[in-house]
């Protein structure tokens, strides 16, 4: 049985790509230690970083966690965006 909707189609975009770059857009200094530390496990040292990762559930929970903290992109999308600008 094939999954059909909205969620067929963001599962066919994140599956494509296996990769996401997340990039920080605000800062962590006034955060909970965890989520600070969830920066940190993410590769992150400061405001406006750039980090290309494995999409896994583990990522997702990660990127869950500091979702207001940072902007993800499938990896092929963020190529795009980079190449126009």
């Amino acid at each position: 049985m094939t999954e059909t909707g909205k969620g067929a189609e963001k599962a066919k975009g994140r599956k494509a790509s296996g990769r996401l770059t997340i990039t920080q857009v605000k800062s962590g200094i006034c955060t909970p230690k965890d989520q600070k530390a969830t920066l940190v496990s993410l590769g992150f040292r400061r405001r406006g970083d750039k980090v290309v990762r494995e999409d896994s559930p583990a990522m997702r929970g990660m990127i869950r966690k500091v979702r207001h903290l940072v902007l993800v992109q499938p990896e092929a999308e963020a190529k795009a965006v980079t190449t126009k600008g």
